[in-house]
């Protein structure tokens, strides 16, 4: 039965002794650590993600060490002519979605796109209707980021583009692992890092986005989040499309309020320390980890707060941020990107037609001199070999799949009932049996 978010229990309940009963609420009290930690990982996975990097990755350690460095030494020379200059422009960076879809449903539309783009600047601007809910305390600390972002009008190409791509997967969902970032597993291969922000847009198990921090390398840099979370929607608490926000503050350097750790550290001066996340929305004074009399900011993007109850960026993670973009930072190259220049190339590519059908298709049967294996739904399957065996299993023909519409010669068998058959090494196999006339 799936998880509803409530927990049940017998009304009648008998206690023989003081310890089944702090068994019992010990046991409570795990269910309840765990059922938040499965929220929690349901509204972020990118601490995680980092965390696996840090052990995949053997030089993402030193990377974000440098760069750690890098903005604690421009903090300290705010006074400077670049950080001066930064201070006082708008930063617009160029977007690309990359729409990947295995059914029909998971095509989100241009529309819910532009939605997403309207809400980030909204959220980065601080021109939302919502910020006045921002309280009091926190007002004078709450930021206008200065940071903008437009789908790019660009591509790497000089070509023109919508800064929207549409492309049909062979795979029905994704796992948190980067494999939509790459052409080669059926997802999208990344436009140039150093130019343009990155956003996948997937089936994604578990969890509702992840981002790549400041460090990472070129090919994986970026934002994935699942289509269902993507700009207007209607899953409850995630509907206003500020999943997208709260990720790229993350590829944007910010880290969560809490520091992923109870009481931990954001490297952000006007944050107040607080103990975990908050889930839904809360209201009120919170008060942990000694941060009495404001409590916690649990209305600031970096917290898995509910859309509707989070509305603000304050002048630390605004300035950490921007820190990014000036001379040196791993941001830099994005002023400098021709993502948001008029192309060179007016025509835009066409866009890759989704297959007709999501499974293998053999025909004509029965056939007489040729039989077409029909596999475009998945490309993996370009390479692996194709075995046919007569109704005694003996082999009779074997071949490689060189193209997605695999024209197979079988005039010199003879006229019988035949199976055809291969394998991946996903352990996804293809097995079929057709009439030789």
């Amino acid at each position: 039965m799936p998880f509803t978010g409530r927990l049940c229990c017998k009304a009648l309940l008998n206690f023989n002794d003081l310890g089944t009963m702090r068994t019992y609420f010990l046991l409570v009290g795990i269910l309840v650590f765990s059922i938040g930690q499965a929220l929690a990982q349901r509204a972020c996975f990118t601490a995680d993600y980092q965390q696996r990097t840090l052990h995949m990755d053997p030089n993402f350690a030193g990377n974000v060490e440098r760069i750690e460095a890098f903005i604690q030494r421009q903090l300290n020379q705010t006074n400077s002519t670049n950080g001066a200059r930064l201070q006082e422009s708008v930063i617009k960076i160029p977007v690309v979605v990359h729409i990947l879809y295995h059914l029909p449903g998971e095509n989100i539309s241009d529309q819910r796109v532009h939605q997403q783009l309207e809400m980030l600047n909204k959220c980065f601007r601080r021109t939302g209707s919502d910020t006045a809910n921002t309280p009091s305390i926190f007002m004078s600390i709450a930021a206008d980021t200065e940071i903008e972002f437009q789908l790019a009008t660009s591509d790497p190409r000089k070509r023109s583009t919508t800064g929207i791509l549409h492309k049909y997967t062979a795979m029905s969902e994704w796992e948190a692992n980067d494999d939509m970032k790459f052409s080669v597993n059926t997802g999208d291969d990344a436009w140039d890092p150093q130019s343009y922000l990155n956003i996948w847009v997937v089936n994604l198990r578990r969890t509702a986005g992840y981002a790549t921090a400041p460090g990472g390398s070129s090919e994986t840099d970026g934002v994935v989040i699942d289509y269902t979370v993507m700009g207007t929607n209607t899953i409850p608490g995630y509907e206003m499309g500020k999943t997208a926000v709260h990720e790229i503050g993350h590829w944007l350097g910010l880290r969560h309020l809490w520091g992923d750790e109870y009481c931990g550290d954001d490297l952000v001066f006007d944050t107040p320390k607080q103990a975990n996340f908050t889930a839904g929305c809360p209201s009120g004074t919170r008060i942990s980890c000694g941060n009495s009399p404001h409590g916690d900011m649990y209305m600031n993007y970096m917290d898995y707060t509910n859309d509707a109850c989070n509305n603000l960026f304050t002048e630390g993670q605004k300035i950490r941020m921007r820190t990014l973009f000036t001379p040196g930072g791993a941001r830099y190259s994005l002023l400098s990107s021709k993502g948001l220049d008029a192309p060179l190339i007016v025509e835009i590519p066409l866009p890759e037609e989704a297959p007709k059908w999501l499974h293998p298709q053999l025909y004509p049967n029965p056939a007489r001199d040729e039989l077409t294996l029909d596999i475009a739904y998945d490309i993996r399957w370009i390479g692996k070999i194709i075995t046919i065996m007569n109704a005694n299993g003996q082999v009779v023909l074997q071949l490689q799949i060189t193209s997605r519409i695999q024209v197979i010669d079988v005039s010199r068998l003879r006229s019988g009932l035949y199976f055809l058959s291969a394998k991946k090494e996903d352990g996804k196999t293809i097995k079929q049996k057709f009439i030789k006339l």
